[in-house]
């Protein structure tokens, strides 16, 4: 009998110390996390707090229209990861400019490897090719150029880059019937309309080797036109060739609209 409990408590004092050393071992992985992990952004694009449904009427904006969405595509760049530590991981330039096109489904999901493992709560990205890439010329794009202008996300060369572009019908007070509208953000002039977005993360990110978070933004577009600035599309209808906004202050306007469209409603760390 004495025999069994020494072996009992023997066991028991075993399954203490490891279950201690596991402890210890995950509390190391959290604190001091080594090697490097992936992360995903995955941006939900959505129109005044409801999921977007390409084609269908959604809720009337403030300037007393009703949009359908035919088709949205921006151009995601240059994503920056903060640490809880105050450092921060760049996503290498030549491999960071992405198209989220809501017609294609796998484009809203970007899939970022190699990031140095920590705990990040804080990211950072533009929306647009920036000033600096296209200058580098033509082959300074990469593989980038031909994606960019197969998916119509180039004016032309010389022109650059759309960085938004925002597509479907209207109607309004003044335009009873489903009027074509079209809104083309990028280089105007000498404008360039590049603009960054910071965003904080609700919860920490724990990249890890063995955790890939995921990012969850969702993209209010209701706000392009209906956000700080407001605009009529209504003011820039041209009759049979519908609204048309592509460039002059509107434009402007729309790009300083941008960072509003971005907030992150959750993290995943699975």
């Amino acid at each position: 009998m004495k025999t069994t409990f020494k072996t009992f408590f023997a066991v028991l004092a075993t399954t203490f110390l490891l279950a201690s050393c596991n402890d210890d071992d995950a509390a190391q992985m959290f604190n001091n996390p080594t090697g490097t992990g992936d992360l995903q952004v995955k941006f939900d694009n959505a129109y005044a707090g409801n999921d977007l449904i390409l084609g269908a009427p959604n809720t009337v904006n403030s300037q007393g229209e009703t949009l359908k969405v035919n088709q949205i595509k921006y151009i995601v760049s240059n994503i920056v990861l903060f640490d809880e530590n105050g450092g921060t991981f760049t996503y290498p330039k030549s491999e960071s400019y992405f198209i989220v096109n809501e017609a294609n489904p796998a484009s809203t999901f970007i899939d970022l490897t190699s990031i140095p493992a920590g705990n990040y709560t804080k990211i950072k990205f533009g929306i647009g090719v920036d000033q600096a890439q296209w200058e580098a010329g033509a082959d300074g794009q990469g593989d980038f150029l031909a994606h960019a202008d197969a998916q119509d996300m180039m004016w032309s060369w010389s022109a650059g880059y759309k960085f938004i572009l925002f597509e479907g019908q209207f109607t309004s007070a003044t335009v009873s019937s489903d009027t074509a509208y079209m809104v083309h953000t990028g280089k105007t002039g000498t404008a360039y309309n590049y603009t960054e977005v910071t965003l904080d993360l609700p919860t920490k990110a724990f990249v890890r080797t063995e955790i890939t978070p995921s990012v969850h933004i969702v993209t209010d577009l209701s706000k392009i036109i209906d956000g700080t600035n407001k605009i009529a599309l209504s003011d820039h209808n041209m009759g049979g060739m519908g609204a048309m906004i592509m460039g002059g202050e509107a434009v402007a306007q729309i790009s300083a609209n941008v960072p509003g469209l971005f907030t992150v409603d959750h993290v995943h760390n699975d």
